[in-house]
């Protein structure tokens, strides 16, 4: 029996746009343990951006920042992962190359490295 596809939020730097692909891909290939849905919203940083991203992040069953070191001055995706915990959606930090530098902003959730093993996972976990 397949599992129930999960819906995830993926929070990156803009830098990081070609990993955010990378791991979108993944989704179709046919053994991956998840289905990316891309709930990004591509618009200016503003109250209505805010708006829009927490009703995708609340609509997500949990959300990936992918952190890297562009991730400290990426204030739109530091407010994603803020939202996300303030909201209490389960959230998962994925370590871009040897940077492990954990924003605050993340609390007590965990960070690891990107393997699909610790993806699929943090994925068969959620409710």
């Amino acid at each position: 029996m397949a599992a129930e596809k999960k819906t995830i939020f993926i929070a990156f730097a803009t830098e990081d746009t070609a990993s955010r692909d990378l791991l979108r891909g993944q989704s179709l290939n046919t053994s991956s343990p998840f289905e990316y849905v891309d709930m990004s919203v591509k618009e200016p940083y503003e109250t209505e951006w805010k708006k829009k991203v927490r009703t995708r992040i609340l609509r997500s069953d949990g959300v990936i920042a992918l952190i890297s070191k562009d991730t400290a001055q990426a204030t739109g995706q530091l407010w994603e992962i803020e939202c996300a915990v303030d909201e209490g959606v389960p959230l998962l930090g994925i370590w871009m190359g040897d940077h492990r530098t954990k924003p605050t902003q993340m609390g007590s959730a965990p960070c690891k490295s990107w393997t699909w093993d610790n993806i699929r996972t943090f994925i068969d976990g959620l409710g």
